[in-house]
C-alpha cells in the first residue's frame, strides 16, 4: 500500500523551506476544502454564542425570580418585574421572558420537564415560590442565527436557535436569624397582625404610605408569666408583653439557630440596647425579633420557645434611662413608670441565605432553588 501520508508531506516541507507563506496557504486551502475549518468555526463560534446567550438568560431568569419574590415579599407579587431583571443582564439588553408562575396569586406553572433549560418540580405545598422563563430575543427575533453552522456539508436548513432558561426561587420564614435582644409573645404578635393577616408597609416613607396610627402597639414589659391566649397553646406568654434576653456579645443582638433561646426578663437594657434602639427609632429600621411561644425559668435562667422571626419597627420606647417619643401615634408614648416598646409589624428581607422555617411571621428571606 503506498504511503499517502508521505506523499503528501514532502511536497509541503518543501515548500515550507521555499516559502513558510505558500505554505501555510496551501494547509488553509487543504483545510477550508475539506470543511475542518469551517467546522471549527461552527464549534467555536456558533457553539459559544449559544452558551453565552444561555449563561445571560439563566444570569436573568435569576435576577428576575429574586426580584419578583421580592415584591412577594414586601407588598404585592409582581410578575412585571422579571422583564426589566431579564432585560438588565442580557448584553443586548433584551431577553424574553415567558411564563413566571408559582404559588398564591402568581398561578400555577406548568409541569416541569426535567431537562437543564426547566425549572425544578414545585416544591412542597405551603412553600412559597416563583419560576421564571427566559429565552432568546433578538432586535429581529427568537433565534440566535448561525455564523458557520448552516455551511456545514448537510446542514443548509439550520436557521438558528432559541435558547431557554428558568429560574426558582423560594421565599418564607428563616430557620435561624440574628435578632435584636428582646423578644415578643405570640399572643401578641397574633393579636397585631390579626393572626398573620395584617402587616404595614415597610419603611422607606416615601414610596411606601406611612402606616395607619391604630397598627401601632404598646409592648410593655415582662414582669411575670401571663395568662396566654386562645390563639396559642397553653402556657405561652399573655400579649402587650415583652422580654429581654440573652446578650453574649454586648452588641444587642442574639443568634437563634435552634427551638429555644436563652432569656433575662427581669434585667434593665443595657447600654448597647439603648444606643440600638435610639439608631433603629430614629431611622425606621425594620428590626428582626425572635417571637416566642413559651418561657420557662426565671431572671437569666429563663428560656423560650421560639415560634419564629417577626419584622418590626420602633415607634418609641420608655426604658430605664432612656426614652423616645412615639412618632406614629403620640398618644402612646409611655409615662410615669412604665417601661415599654412601640412600634408595628411588617415584612422584611432579612439577611440570612439558610434554611427555610415552616412558620413565616412576617421576616423573610429569599433563596434561588433551581
Amino acid at each position: 500500500m503506498r504511503d499517502l501520508t508521505g506523499g503528501l508531506a514532502r511536497p509541503l516541507l518543501r515548500l515550507l523551506r521555499r516559502d513558510e507563506r505558500g505554505a501555510v496557504g496551501v494547509l488553509v486551502g487543504i483545510l477550508i476544502g475539506g470543511g475542518a475549518l469551517i467546522g471549527m468555526g461552527a464549534m467555536v463560534i456558533d457553539v459559544g454564542q449559544l452558551y453565552q446567550e444561555r449563561a445571560q438568560l439563566q444570569n436573568g431568569a435569576d435576577a428576575a425570580a429574586m426580584a419578583v419574590a421580592k415584591t412577594c415579599v414586601l407588598s404585592t407579587c409582581t410578575p412585571s418585574v422579571a422583564a426589566t431583571y431579564a432585560n438588565a443582564n442580557a448584553k443586548d439588553s433584551l431577553a424574553g421572558v415567558g411564563v413566571v408562575c408559582g404559588s398564591g396569586t402568581l398561578g400555577t406553572c406548568p409541569t416541569s420537564s426535567g431537562l437543564m433549560t426547566d425549572c425544578p418540580a414545585a416544591p412542597p405545598a405551603g412553600t412559597n415560590y416563583v419560576d421564571v422563563h427566559t429565552s432568546t430575543k433578538t432586535p429581529t427575533g427568537t433565534v440566535i442565527p448561525p455564523v458557520f453552522a448552516s455551511a456545514l456539508l448537510g446542514n443548509g436548513n439550520y436557521t438558528g436557535r432559541t435558547v431557554l432558561a428558568c429560574s426558582q426561587a423560594e421565599w418564607g420564614g428563616p430557620a435561624a436569624a440574628t435578632a435584636i435582644a428582646f423578644a415578643i409573645p405570640a399572643c401578641e404578635w397574633d393579636a397585631a397582625t390579626s393572626q398573620g393577616t395584617v402587616f404595614a408597609q415597610p419603611p422607606p416613607y416615601p414610596p411606601n404610605t406611612v402606616p395607619s396610627s391604630s397598627l401601632d402597639r404598646v409592648l410593655k414589659v415582662r414582669t411575670a408569666a401571663g395568662s396566654g391566649c386562645s390563639t396559642e397553646a397553653t402556657g405561652s406568654d399573655a400579649a402587650g408583653q415583652f422580654g429581654w434576653t440573652n446578650d453574649p456579645n454586648s452588641t444587642c443582638s442574639l443568634v437563634v439557630n435552634s427551638g429555644t433561646f436563652g432569656g433575662n426578663p427581669g434585667a434593665s437594657p443595657s447600654q448597647a440596647c439603648k444606643t440600638a434602639l435610639a439608631s433603629d427609632q430614629a431611622n425606621r429600621t425594620p428590626v428582626f425579633v425572635p417571637v416566642y411561644t413559651k418561657i420557662t425559668g426565671s431572671g437569666a435562667s429563663s428560656v423560650y420557645t421560639l415560634k419564629g422571626f417577626g419584622a418590626f419597627v420602633i415607634t418609641g420606647y420608655a426604658l430605664s434611662g432612656a426614652s423616645a417619643s412615639d412618632w406614629l401615634k403620640s398618644s402612646n408614648s409611655c409615662s410615669g413608670s412604665s417601661k415599654c416598646i412601640n412600634g408595628y409589624f411588617t415584612h422584611a428581607l432579612i439577611p440570612y441565605t439558610g434554611s427555610l422555617s415552616s412558620t413565616y411571621l412576617g421576616a423573610a428571606i429569599i433563596r434561588l432553588t433551581g
